[in-house]
């Protein structure tokens, strides 16, 4: 377990010291009146006077899955503090075709900044390098473009990360049962998130001696999830850990794992789904845990783009400037801290 607590320990250092970066950029953007606020290290520092009105173009996904809708409406209500921007809206798509003519609205428009969450990353490639060389600085979000020339700044989530924590977190629950059976119902596999988090799972469990025995994909949504789990459940009549990585799917993998009458495991969540920390923090089910991934990375980028957009910096940074990447934490919610997280957390 030591190298899998020093990886683990490396992925907190750097994620960790990028979400204070997250934090601060509400210590430094002013929605608040004018004197002064406090930064996440709970220092004091004057606000600046809002700088002059800007446009920001948001391009996000259809909210047809609980955490996409909850990545819509954060990015809403982070713009709404802004006094300074006003916040333009394409319909949400998960039609690549239709997305591109949105960024190419929003570059004809000449706005300010363009904050977009790709339903392809490659697809939307050029047309966002398109609104870079025509001087609009593009926040990418979530899923990556192709190129490093198609935005300014990127904000993820921790995909392979959320497999580490995982992992971790069920290596350390069965304490060195060398023959127990972990099994992994995963989201869509041709994505490359996917990939990354059981890339990361997969290297999490090795290091303490353990594999995936059992594995499925679903495809993120409740009837994927359903179907998906009864399969595995009937190929696997004895199972003591699961991760599934998607808490919107994992409605329907619960679902088919009370059908089955099954509770000798105990299954692990993925994202952060507000109704998945309740059901952790009543101990109703066999879910004791859930990885968090963030549904406020579209508002980290209307934050981003807005500093960006009016020359202004992360204040407590000491390179001045606003970081090109940032990647978020993963952490696992479980009983003991689901009422730090349960707040923000997202409605499937």
């Amino acid at each position: 377990m030591r190298q899998n607590r020093s990886l683990r320990h490396r992925l907190l250092m750097t994620s960790g010291a990028l979400l204070a970066v997250g934090g601060l950029l509400t210590a430094c953007t002013p929605g608040t009146p004018e004197s002064e606020t406090t930064s996440s290290a709970g220092q004091t520092q004057e606000s600046k006077a809002p700088g002059g009105k800007i446009t920001i173009g948001f391009s996000g996904p259809a909210a047809d899955h609980g955490w996409l809708g909850a990545i819509n409406s954060a990015a809403l209500d982070a713009a709404k503090q802004f006094d300074d921007v006003e916040l333009v809206v394409s319909e949400g798509t998960n039609d690549a075709s239709l997305q591109i003519s949105q960024i190419e609205t929003f570059i004809n428009n000449k706005v300010d900044a363009i904050v977009m969450l790709p339903t392809d990353g490659a697809a939307l490639t050029d047309v966002a390098i398109k609104a870079m060389e025509a001087g609009i600085p593009v926040i990418n979000v979530d899923r990556e473009f192709s190129s490093t020339f198609a935005a300014r700044t990127t904000v993820l989530g921790d995909n392979y990360g959320m497999g580490i924590s995982a992992g971790t977190y069920i290596c350390e629950q069965l304490d060195g049962k060398k023959d127990a059976v972990v099994a992994e119902i995963a989201g869509i596999d041709s994505l490359p998130l996917t990939q990354d988090r059981s890339r990361g799972f997969k290297e999490a469990l090795a290091d303490c001696g353990l594999k995936v025995n059992n594995r499925v994909a679903a495809d993120f949504t409740v009837q994927g999830g359903e179907a998906s789990t009864s399969q595995l459940l009937a190929a696997a009549p004895k199972i003591d850990a699961v991760w599934n990585h998607d808490d919107d799917q994992g409605i329907g993998v619960l679902a088919a794992i009370q059908a089955a009458n099954r509770s000798e495991f105990f299954m692990v969540g993925g994202a952060g789904s507000k109704n998945a920390m309740e059901s952790i923090k009543a101990g109703d089910s066999v879910l004791r845990a859930t990885v968090i991934y963030p549904s406020t990375q579209a508002a980290d980028g209307i934050a981003l783009a807005r500093l960006i957009a009016q020359g202004e910096v992360v204040t407590d940074l000491i390179t001045k400037g606003v970081p090109n990447r940032i990647v978020l934490d993963a952490p696992v919610v479980t009983k003991d801290n689901v009422d730090q997280y349960i707040g923000a957390a997202f409605a499937s």
